[in-house]
């Protein structure tokens, strides 16, 4: 990923910098050429002006004296004369007059390269300008490549046949813009390099995080699965790597109460198995007292296994489960769960207080679960006591105006919870004796408190040698702001 990373910076660079180089040199070269052009047009003009008077000469670089009349020449050869004495040629610029075929005249300046050198040339635009006509063109000479412009010169009464030759050497005119941008090249190819190391630096270090986890991942077992990837800076891939820690954690919790869950069930089966064990074995077959004693005993046995294992999947089903919020009058709910309550024999049921509000809640969830704790009260409340059933609307602390919760409470009136044993009770198997007596698997009060949670709250408890008010508090909201909540 790495060098795909790096290749792909690489290319991209590459190809801008190519592109702005070479579309930045072609726009260059090309308005050389048409200076180039431009120029050997001024060179007519000016020729045109000292054989002819007509037009002034304007533009240019060359020097060109203005005759105070209109010029007279006898013969083509002072016309031709008198134009290369006084056109003088530019840089990277040479001139010649021909005279029938023949260089006859040269500038009386120094100049870069002698037109008269090259006889094929002059060939070449005696015959372009045979037809009167003023010719442009460019030469592949070995002077080097000439773009040149020439044109024919008479005088009228004259028989002379005379050219006026100007020629521009095109690549010492470009000289400088290609060393220029040969220089742009090696600039280039530096920065390209600088942007490749610092690439591969950057892109190292961005990668790490990456590296690691692969590296922890290869190392983490399920009994080695502590370790954590160190979290540096703030980007995409450190929140990818704490995403993936936070997912780690949720793996080791689920593992470790899957591993809690095994050794409390293998320690909740091994007392009726030893039990059914031993009577068995001392099982005498052909006493039927003892037969029907030992059945009686084993269906008793397997009964409290099987409610054993419908606990333990109802606590799974409640923390996997997601609540269906469903706007619900809290009074109405109340008044059933009160209703239901009343049919349990031996105790005084009393209806408390009932929360004239509607929230969005699981009415069935939230109903067993508060069943469930209405039927822990029964168990381990005196026979003939009170037990109260209601629901309270609480503001939120510091605030006035509407609730901000609902607690769902059972009140009874039994020995209370053992001091420091109040979080024990809501683990699974955490059952203790301290005067309400050791009853059920220890997965009520567990299963009550995944419902809560799944509402986005928890289990209250108040306690005391008088009896105990153990509450549902889940957050008062309605269907909407419930489907916003980020609530397993």
């Amino acid at each position: 990923m790495r060098s795909r990373i790096l290749a792909s910076i690489l290319l991209v660079t590459a190809v801008g910098l190519t592109v702005a180089g070479g579309s930045a040199y072609l726009l260059q070269r090309e308005r050389t050429l048409i200076d180039i052009d431009e120029r050997l047009v001024s060179r007519v003009k000016s020729a045109r002006f000292v054989v002819t008077g007509e037009t002034s000469a304007t533009g240019g670089d060359e020097t060109v004296a203005a005759a105070p009349d209109a010029p007279t020449f006898a013969t083509t050869s002072d016309a031709l004369e008198s134009v290369l004495a006084r056109v003088i040629p530019g840089r990277n610029e040479s001139s010649l007059g021909v005279i029938d075929g023949a260089a006859t005249f040269v500038p009386g300046v120094q100049i870069d390269f002698h037109l008269e050198d090259d006889p094929a040339l002059i060939n070449r635009v005696v015959g372009e300008v045979d037809d009167g006509t003023v010719r442009v063109g460019t030469a592949a000479s070995p002077l080097g490549e000439l773009r040149y412009i020439a044109t024919p010169v008479t005088v009228e009464g004259g028989t002379e046949s005379g050219i006026y030759l100007t020629a521009i050497d095109v690549g010492a005119e470009l000289h400088d813009l290609t060393r220029a941008f040969t220089t742009y090249a090696f600039v280039a190819a530096a920065a390209l390099l600088a942007v490749g190391l610092v690439g591969w630096f950057v892109a190292g270090r961005l990668l790490r995080p990456i590296r690691q986890l692969r590296s922890a991942a290869s190392r983490i077992t399920a009994s080695e699965r502590h370790e954590r990837i160190p979290v540096v800076g703030h980007d995409d891939v450190s929140d990818l790597t704490r995403t993936v820690n936070d997912m780690l954690d949720r793996l080791d919790a689920a593992l470790t109460s899957q591993r809690q869950l095994l050794d409390d069930v293998r320690h909740e089966l091994k007392t009726p198995i030893t039990i059914l064990h031993g009577h068995l074995e001392l099982l005498d077959a052909s006493n039927a007292v003892d037969v029907e004693a030992t059945r009686a005993l084993a269906i008793d046995e397997l009964d409290r296994m099987a409610g054993l294992v419908d606990d333990i999947e109802s606590l799974a089903e409640s923390q996997r489960a997601i609540a269906m919020s469903v706007q619900t009058d809290l009074a109405d709910l109340t008044t059933d769960v009160y209703a239901k309550a009343a049919g349990i024999p031996g105790h005084d049921w009393v209806l408390g207080d009932a929360a004239q509000v509607s929230s969005a809640i699981d009415p069935a969830r939230i109903t067993q679960a508060w069943l469930q704790l209405i039927d822990n009260a029964a168990k381990h409340s005196p026979s003939g006591t009170r037990i109260v059933i209601g629901s309270t609307a609480h503001d939120s602390p510091g605030e006035s105006g509407a609730p901000a919760t609902i607690e769902f409470w059972v009140a009874d009136e039994g020995p209370g919870i053992p001091p420091g044993s109040e979080e024990r009770i809501f683990e699974r198997f955490g059952r203790v004796d301290g005067g309400r007596g050791v009853h059920g698997s220890g997965l009520g009060l567990p299963i009550v408190r995944a419902i809560a949670l799944a509402h986005g709250g928890t289990v209250g408890l108040v306690t005391s040698s008088s009896g105990s008010r153990f509450g549902i508090i889940v957050p008062l909201v309605d269907s909407t702001e419930r489907e916003e909540m980020d609530v397993p």
